[in-house]
């Protein structure tokens, strides 16, 4: 009998090959990418959409299954899909990173993607992971548990999809080409919307909003995801409380509030009951912003319905009280006091010894504007933003992704000297705005290389450089403990007595503070280049990324296979992406 052995973020589980045949199963789905004309807000505007809806299709699946998905390219657009959370054990080739992992899939191409889902259960995601398409091209990612296995929480009645997005009057990709050729942020959108809905605050969306019908007496599980390009949303439903009961496909300790939080490429799986008298309920999400001068300051909602529709009264549905957009207190509340379930399936305690500490830096800066340009950021410059003063650059221009230059080690495409701290300074000091050695920081691709099986511990600290400002740091390939979270200069000598080594809870994307810092920490067990970035779209072109360079383990079994035969070639997409910022406009791909 052949046993399996399959790496888990900070453990192995051991299957017998019979058994997992027995659990698992094959589930297949075909994306078809292409241009869609869609009405909203009185304006009709042709969008990139998979299979002519938005969201796009929800994958559904159990632990262990092996999921297929089709990519068929019709778009005017190379693109790639990233299955944002899923850990592509062993699999890097599937990630789904545009120049990272792979090139784009070129218009009126298609590859199949081919990965296993192992060792994680809950709510994630997928989006476009190319340009701001992601946008428009995303969509629901659940993984339920193995077939005899329950939940740790009540079975709910029902169970519901809700993707909080944007919506643009506008070409989301012109408008991107524009902001990075100008230097300045991308246009906000024109609404926020819940299941690609803006809800009947906006202008000509009465019959647009997202509905729910309830039942009295039952519970109902909503499984949430912030798929919005920049911000950050509270959530309420009137006159109900919700049980967190995961986040980022991770169980929690149940954790009861009457709001949620949730930031860009976050996901939280809630409870609530139908325990109010017969009638219409809002459910509301608003935007929660420190320091962005600029941004959509609406709120999208849809109606939660007792019984049938027919029930609905001419008596307006109850509105929640939303807090105000700068309410840093109610958003630190809730990311702080989440603890991940002891026992849950796939938990494993802490690592408690670390082999590599790192302390990184987390801002914006400027970039200078290119002689004989005009630009429209602060000063006239670009803006820009770092990783321990280290502006990160995709390598666009290069014949092979950065994941195939590991594989076949070879040199020109990036480099693994990453820094493991930054420049000291006063990081929440706002008036060092003006100290060019660190506003200015050098573009470059870096990787930070990392032992198979090490344990690394990271110090995020947020910095004051311009602004304030929030940022959801993702990791691919990764959760990881989140240990502390705190405001200020992070302080070893104080604040490493506040790490929870016990329980903490358990993250893909952890939003780091407005002026502030957290603590994470994992087991690098994925070999693979990986990459790490922040989740509001601007400060990923901008610059607020790296990545990390994993070693193969001692075996075949813990090291990356071989790529895929049919990986779409680098260099097309290279020069494409290279005449479109020459040109202004999408003409190269058509």
């Amino acid at each position: 009998m052949n046993l399996l052995i399959f790496p888990l973020q900070w453990g192995f589980l051991l299957l017998t090959s019979s058994l997992l045949l027995a659990l698992s199963s094959t589930v297949e789905y075909t994306f078809n990418i292409e241009n869609t004309s869609m009405q909203r807000l009185c304006h009709e505007e042709s969008i990139v959409v998979v299979n002519g809806s938005l969201p796009g299709p929800t994958i559904d699946v159990r632990e262990g299954d092996t999921v297929i998905v089709h990519v068929l390219n019709q778009s005017p657009y190379n693109i790639t899909i990233h299955w944002h959370g899923v850990y592509q054990l062993f699999n890097g080739w599937a990630d789904g990173t545009e120049y990272v992992t792979q090139c784009g899939i070129v218009p009126r191409n298609s590859y199949t993607y081919t990965f296993n889902v192992t060792g994680q259960e809950g709510t994630l995601w997928w989006h476009a992971h190319s340009f701001d398409l992601r946008g428009t091209v995303y969509g629901a990612f659940i993984i339920r548990p193995p077939l005899g296995s329950s939940y740790p929480f009540p079975q709910p009645y029902q169970e519901l999809p809700i993707l909080f997005g944007d919506w643009y009057n506008g070409n989301i990709v012109d408008i991107e080409i524009e902001a990075l050729a100008e230097g300045h942020g991308s246009n906000y959108s024109n609404a926020y919307t819940i299941n690609g809905f803006p809800g009947d605050l906006y202008n000509c969306s009465q019959n647009q909003t997202y509905k729910m019908n309830v039942t009295q007496g039952k519970t109902y599980l909503l499984r949430m995801m912030n798929a919005a390009l920049d911000s950050h949303f509270f959530f309420k439903l009137a006159n109900h409380s919700f049980t967190v009961v995961a986040v980022d496909a991770s169980y929690t300790v149940p954790y009861h509030t009457d709001i949620l939080v949730i930031a860009p490429g976050q996901t939280v799986d809630a409870l609530f009951t139908a325990n109010q008298s017969n009638g219409s309920y809002y459910m509301a999400a608003s935007p929660y912003n420190v320091g962005v001068p600029a941004f959509d300051k609406t709120t999208t909602r849809g109606i939660v319905v007792y019984g049938n529709d027919e029930n609905e009264t001419t008596t307006p549905p109850v509105m929640p009280v939303l807090p105000v957009v700068n309410d840093t207190a109610t958003a630190f509340t809730f990311y702080s006091n989440l603890t991940s379930l002891v026992g849950a399936p796939h938990w494993v305690p802490v690592p408690l010894n670390v082999d590599e500490r790192m302390f990184i830096t987390v801002g914006l800066g400027l970039e200078h504007c290119p002689e004989g340009a005009s630009c429209s950021g602060p000063n006239g410059e670009k803006y820009s933003a770092s990783m321990n003063n280290e502006s990160f650059v995709l390598p666009k221009g290069r014949r092979f992704s950065m994941l195939e230059a590991f594989y076949y080690n070879m040199s020109g495409v990036f480099t693994t000297d990453f820094p493991d701290h930054p420049v000291w300074f006063d990081f929440t000091n706002e008036s060092l705005s003006d100290d060019v050695a660190i506003m200015y920081a050098p573009k470059s691709t870096k990787a930070k290389r990392l032992k198979f099986n090490s344990t690394v511990e990271i110090v995020y600290q947020n910095t004051a450089l311009l602004y304030e400002i929030n940022h959801p740091m993702h990791i691919h390939g990764y959760s990881f403990y989140v240990l502390a979270q705190g405001f200020g200069d992070f302080n070893p000598r104080l604040d490493q007595a506040k790490y929870n080594l016990i329980n903490p809870q358990i993250r893909n994307t952890i939003a780091v503070s407005a002026g502030g810092w957290a603590v994470i920490r994992f087991q690098a067990n994925n070999p693979g280049v990986w990459f790490v970035h922040c989740h509001v779209d601007d400060h990923l072109e901008w610059g607020l990324d790296m990545t990390f360079e994993v070693e193969n383990g001692p075996t075949p079994s813990t090291s990356l296979p071989p790529p895929p035969i049919d990986m779409p070639e680098c260099d097309i997409s290279a020069n494409m992406y290279k005449c479109m910022l020459e040109t202004n406009n999408t003409s190269c791909f058509l």
